[in-house]
């Protein structure tokens, strides 16, 4: 049954295969919103929307394969959500990858792959989706940063770097599109979220994939455990509702205490 805290919305999710990114699909899904996912992996992404469907009804979810690198691809994608569910309110930027390496050890295709997938995708998503968004009427547009783009680690000098830029572009993003909404424009917010370890596919690389490494995470964190994928989807969904009306420009911490030290 759905909660209706987002009744009526239509919502495009990327990186929504798996992890945050299915969390955040079913959770908007179950507050009444219709979902648009958008993977690289189309079959998982679809296998995520079924399962709405089958939860919400026939018309609560689809799935399309996307590059959100490409320009083309967000092109494609936005015309996906007009052509399917009608317009779009929600924004959900996602999709990202981590890989560990100093700044002496990063490669610069590491370095760029790392950009491209984690900064360029948020520009390039903002930039496809606010025409639509605005003859919608307005919305709201959630980027996912980390924890990682206010708190620096030696061994992660690419994804420090793109997710601290998601943080500020979600700034200039969010004074343009306030400027546009005094001059008459529909409203559209934009807000980031930063969240600390939390317990998907991503942290892999960070916990070596055994129990002393998911230790060695919990120990860093204040409250003394990894977020689970449903911690950040109510904070999606709050950012995303007219609950957070008076947010844009803001970030959202979810860090179990860890900038607080």
């Amino acid at each position: 049954m759905a909660g209706g805290r987002v009744e009526g919305r239509v919502a495009l999710v990327t990186g929504a295969a798996q992890g945050l990114g299915a969390a955040i699909a079913r959770m908007l899904a179950d507050e009444g919103a219709r979902i648009l996912l958008t993977d690289l992996q189309a079959d998982k992404a679809e296998g995520v929307a079924a399962a709405i469907r089958n939860a919400h009804g026939a018309d609560a979810a689809g799935a399309v394969p996307h590059d959100v690198t490409s320009e083309d691809g967000w092109a494609r994608a936005v015309a996906a959500a007009e052509a399917g569910f009608g317009g779009l309110h929600i924004l959900v930027n996602n999709a990202g990858i981590v890989e560990l390496g100093t700044v002496e050890e990063t490669s610069p295709e590491v370095w760029r792959s790392m950009h491209a997938v984690d900064l360029d995708s948020v520009y390039l998503g903002c930039r496809a989706a606010l025409p639509l968004m605005r003859a919608s009427g307005g919305g709201s547009i959630v980027n996912i940063s980390s924890i990682s783009g206010i708190v620096a680690g030696a061994n992660l000098a690419a994804y420090n770097s793109a997710k601290a830029a998601v943080r500020h572009l979600t700034k200039s993003v969010a004074l343009h599109c306030a400027k546009l909404a005094r001059e008459g424009q529909p409203l559209v917010r934009c807000n980031s979220v930063h969240p600390v370890f939390i317990d998907t596919p991503m942290i892999a690389p960070l916990t070596g994939g055994d129990e002393a490494g998911r230790g060695r995470l919990e120990r860093q964190i204040p409250i003394g455990r990894i977020g689970a994928p449903e911690d950040v989807a109510y904070a999606v969904l709050y950012l995303a509702s007219e609950e957070s009306r008076l947010m844009t420009g803001a970030e959202l911490v979810l860090d179990g205490g860890l900038s607080a030290q």
